[in-house]
C-alpha cells in the first residue's frame, strides 16, 4: 500500500464532544489528498474516560495511546506517521480546518516547517486573555534573542512538517514545552521555517488542559535546557 501524502496528528483526552465534528471538517478539507489521521489518546492519568477513541475510530482515524503528556503524544504520533507532510493540530476545535491547505502549501513551497501564528497580520485569537498574550510575547522575545530567530508566536500547536525535518530535530519534550522545543531546535538545525497567519477560536466543548502558570514555567525550563545543546 502506498504511503499517504498527509498525516494529521491529533492528541486527545476526553474530547468526545469535539472529535467527531473536527474529523468531519478535516476530511472535507483533505478531499483529494491521500491521508491518514492519527489520534494519540491519553495522558498521565490514563486514556480518555469517554467515547473519544470510539468516535475517532468510527470515522476512520487510527488510534494509538500515550501516558505522559502533549509533547510525548505528538512525538509518538510523528513516529507513527507515514505521510510526506505531517500536520499537528488540537482536538478542541480551536484550530480552523480551513487553514490546513495553507499549512500544506508552506511545505510544498519548499519550507521544512510551517507554523501558524496568531500575531501576524491576518491571525488572531478569541481565547487569549492579556496575561497569556504577555507571557507568549516574553517567550517569543527570549527565544529570538537567545537563538537569533524571528518568530512572532511560540506556544501554538497548529503546524506542518516535512518528515525529514522531524528526524533532524530529535524532539524529547513530554509536556507543553513541545512547541517551544520545536521552534528552538528548528533554528539550531538551520531548518527553513515559515510562519503563516492563523486564527485561534475558543475551545468548543469540554475542559481545557492548559494550566497557564505551571505550563509557563515548563516553557521557561525548555528554553533554558536547550541553551548550548546541539
Amino acid at each position: 500500500m502506498a504511503a499517504p501524502y498527509l498525516s494529521i496528528i491529533i492528541p486527545t483526552l476526553n474530547e468526545e464532544g469535539n472529535i467527531g465534528k473536527l474529523l468531519k471538517q478535516v476530511k472535507q478539507q483533505l478531499n483529494g489528498y491521500s491521508n491518514e489521521i492519527i489520534v494519540v489518546d491519553g495522558g498521565a492519568n490514563g486514556p480518555s474516560k469517554d467515547n473519544t477513541v470510539k468516535i475517532a475510530k468510527s470515522m476512520g482515524a487510527k488510534a494509538i495511546y500515550d501516558d505522559k503528556g502533549k509533547g510525548s503524544a505528538l512525538i509518538r504520533g510523528f513516529k507513527a506517521a507515514h505521510g510526506k507532510i505531517i500536520i499537528s493540530m488540537d482536538a478542541d476545535l480551536s484550530h480552523r480546518p480551513s487553514e490546513l491547505k495553507l499549512l500544506i502549501s508552506g511545505i510544498e513551497a519548499g519550507y521544512d516547517i510551517c507554523v501558524g501564528s496568531r500575531f501576524m497580520t491576518g491571525g488572531g485569537s478569541s481565547d487569549m486573555p492579556p496575561f497569556r498574550i504577555f507571557g507568549n510575547k516574553v517567550f517569543v522575545t527570549l527565544v529570538n534573542v537567545l537563538y537569533g530567530s524571528r518568530y512572532t508566536d511560540m506556544c501554538y500547536g497548529y503546524r506542518s512538517f516535512s518528515k525529514e525535518s522531524l528526524k533532524k530535530m530529535r524532539l524529547t519534550e513530554k509536556g507543553f514545552g513541545i512547541e517551544t522545543e520545536i521552534n528552538i531546535k528548528a533554528q539550531k538545525a538551520g531548518l527553513k521555517v515559515l510562519e503563516v497567519p492563523s486564527f485561534e477560536k475558543k475551545r468548543a466543548l469540554g475542559q481545557g488542559k492548559l494550566r497557564s502558570f505551571n505550563d509557563g514555567f515548563i516553557i521557561l525550563k525548555t528554553i533554558a535546557r536547550n541553551i548550548g545543546n546541539g
